[in-house]
């Protein structure tokens, strides 16, 4: 796909992006600020530029003159990108060149890996654990009456030198019809043993041959959502993939208070109940619109939280919650799919990821596993931020780990207007320097409606930077604008007015919601900082950087560090690897060496409980700031602030 270099004046600043990219979005990108509060539906039509060299495609607008048109004007946000091409930003040709210094840091994401199924073919590590094999066996005679099942097992052993096999019984049940469809020509499927020495066993038998039609599922069974992906244990290639909401979001946003409900009366069966129908719903969705028949899914794997996994496998999560928060068991075995109630074949097994405490679990080592932390040299802090944030370090010869609960602020739980990221969510925002006026881009570039997650990381750090809020998160009330307002007792500030939004009221950020946040981002900056001290690390120690998570990948990581969710580092040691419990999952369903590897890894990590541990509070405390009470910490944000003060009193 071509690229175009877009060249923003008089800020001289310059970007490359692709082909038909959003100007305003590019502008954001670049961390040039345009003014915009409806979101980039093009209604509040304050987001106008000058073309000053080059063309784009579209900009026009009934709220522009015809006398404005023939001089280059255009709406951003209406605006795409076609070829290179040089845009004047007019509010801010008058103003004095220095306080374009004072605009927002370019946008930086982190890197995102792809799971390449080639890596593992090249590591011979491809060897999926259900596999299958053609049989095209001797028909019994007057001389030849062996039971149908000493038959199969006979002739897998001397032809195929297969050895302790077991064969189970729903087999047995089928074998004597199913040999007889096509004249004793059937395809075995054998579930391969984690260790060597045990038994290999036959869970399936299908007439004729059906070795090209081999298939998993992977499940991440999250606290707010669950996604699942069929598999092509052949080719390694994702056919299918879904994901829904979890249905115990209506029972509780977090997980304890699903273990509260799930110990009255029928809680536990309810819990249960509704996330199999979840998962359910995900199968049903992912096998039709792959055309696999379910008879060729030979396994479902499973990760999730230890809350999740408990009350999934119907176990009671009680004493998940209370001191010493020892969950019900760490392992589990092999278990029926169906009788769990998946809507799977009988021969069908559920794999479900091992856990390693009440706070950490099969979701983070599914991640470990999946990201190949497990096995790399280079000294790793691994991160899965959500409602509840898991924090691992380590490499492939030690590890350690912890979870801290955040809340539910980062998926806009707590927050007034705060939402999922969804369609009119503000996922994107800066602040003009001058006049306060915000600049909002919503997802599907429409009117706002209320505020995702990483929107309001990015919306605290500007206004941070920008001198709007204090260290403590409070607004400036020193400032000009009609934007900053008090209401009912409580300061605010005006993101939108509401005749720019979708709803009846005006769309405000509140120094509430920023205290929520600031809480949720100083329990997991503290909870890495606490973990890295009791192993004897800092953050300079290490070699990169893994964030999981669901709005990972959407993160500015400069912003995330403005706000001290994230420790200051290199950014190019940072890689969002996606929803890692799931890549986990999907790892497991196609290579039987994790299968094999991870009850070990399991023994590898130390857990730390972060409440006993009495450092924690300590740093929860003096993270209850921006970035946090030690701006040594972030020697970069604070060079920045110290060059703002300077640019401001030069300005008086």
């Amino acid at each position: 796909m071509d690229f175009h270099k877009i060249t923003f004046v008089p800020h001289n600043k310059s970007i490359e992006v692709r082909n038909g990219e959003n100007l305003i979005r590019a502008a954001m990108e670049a961390g040039v600020h345009i003014n915009a509060s409806c979101g980039g539906e093009g209604v509040c039509g304050k987001c106008r530029v000058i073309i000053e060299e080059g063309e784009v495609e579209g900009g026009l607008s009934e709220r522009l003159k015809k006398e404005d048109i023939e001089k280059g004007y255009r709406l951003a946000c209406r605006a795409k990108i076609v070829g290179d091409v040089t845009i004047r930003i007019p509010v801010e040709s008058s103003v004095d060149a220095s306080v374009l210094n004072l605009q927002s840091t370019p946008r930086r994401n982190a890197g995102i890996r792809e799971f390449d199924f080639s890596e593992l073919k090249e590591q011979g590590l491809f060897i999926p654990p259900i596999e299958k094999k053609y049989l095209e066996l001797p028909e019994p005679s007057a001389q030849d009456h062996l039971p149908d099942v000493t038959r199969l097992v006979s002739f897998l052993k001397l032809n195929h030198d297969e050895h302790r096999l077991m064969v189970d019984l729903p087999v047995i049940r089928k074998i004597p019809d199913i040999l007889r469809k096509e004249n004793f020509k059937v395809t075995a499927t054998m579930a391969r043993p984690v260790h060597e020495g045990r038994k290999t066993h036959i869970i399936n038998v299908q007439p004729g041959d059906t070795t090209d039609r081999n298939y998993a599922i992977a499940v991440d069974i999250g606290t707010t959502t669950v996604y699942g992906q069929l598999i092509d244990l052949i080719s390694g290639e994702v056919l299918a993939e879904y994901g829904d909401f979890n249905g115990q979001i209506s029972y509780g946003e977090d997980v304890i208070s699903r273990i509260m409900f799930a110990e009255k009366g029928e809680g536990l069966e309810k819990m249960h109940r509704v996330v199999v129908e979840t998962i359910n719903k995900i199968i049903a969705r992912i096998v039709r619109k792959s055309g696999v028949d379910r008879d060729d899914i030979s396994s479902i794997t499973l990760a999730g939280n230890t809350t999740m996994t408990q009350l999934f496998l119907k176990v009671n999560p009680r004493y998940i919650r209370r001191a010493p928060y020892v969950p019900a068991s760490t392992i589990y075995p092999p278990i029926k799919a169906a009788g769990l109630g998946l809507d799977v074949a009988d021969h069908v097994a559920a794999l479900v990821y091992p856990q390693i405490s009440s706070y950490v679990g099969g979701d983070i080592v599914a991640g470990v596993m999946g990201s190949g932390l497990y096995r790399t040299d280079k000294l790793t802090l691994f991160m899965d931020i959500g409602t509840n944030a898991e924090i691992v370090v380590g490499n492939k010869d030690w590890m350690a780990c912890a979870a801290c609960s955040a809340g539910p602020a980062f998926e806009g739980g707590g927050i007034e207007f705060g939402m999922r990221a969804a369609k009119g969510a503000i996922e994107d925002f800066s602040i003009d320097p001058v006049t306060f006026e915000p600049m909002n881009i919503t997802i599907g570039s429409v009117r706002p409606k209320g505020i995702c997650g990483s929107g309001l990381i990015i919306m605290v750090a500007v206004m941070f930077e920008m001198g709007v809020i204090d260290n403590g998160g409070k607004f400036n009330r020193n400032l000009d604008t009609k934007r900053i307002r008090e209401k009912d007792g409580v300061w605010e500030y005006v993101l939108a007015w509401q005749d720019d939004t979708q709803i009846d009221r005006d769309l405000v950020l509140t120094e509430i919601d920023i205290e929520n946040l600031i809480r949720a981002k100083g329990a997991i900056y503290s909870g890495c900082q606490t973990l890295l001290e009791e192993v004897g690390l800092t953050i300079t120690d290490l070699d990169q950087i893994f964030l999981a998570g669901g709005f990972g990948s959407y993160v500015d990581l400069e912003k995330a560090m403005v706000i001290g969710l994230l420790p200051e580092t290199d950014p190019e040691k940072i890689t969002f690897i996606g929803n890692a419990s799931l890549l986990g999952a999907k790892m497991s369903a196609l290579t039987n060496s994790i299968r094999h590897d991870v009850v070990e890894i399991t023994k590898k990590m130390t857990n730390f409980e972060l409440s006993e541990t009495a450092s924690y509070m300590d740093h929860y405390v003096a993270s209850l700031f921006l970035p946090h009470t030690d701006l040594h910490l972030f020697p970069k944000l604070k060079a920045r602030l110290d060059e703002r003060r300077k640019i401001m009193k030069s300005q008086k």
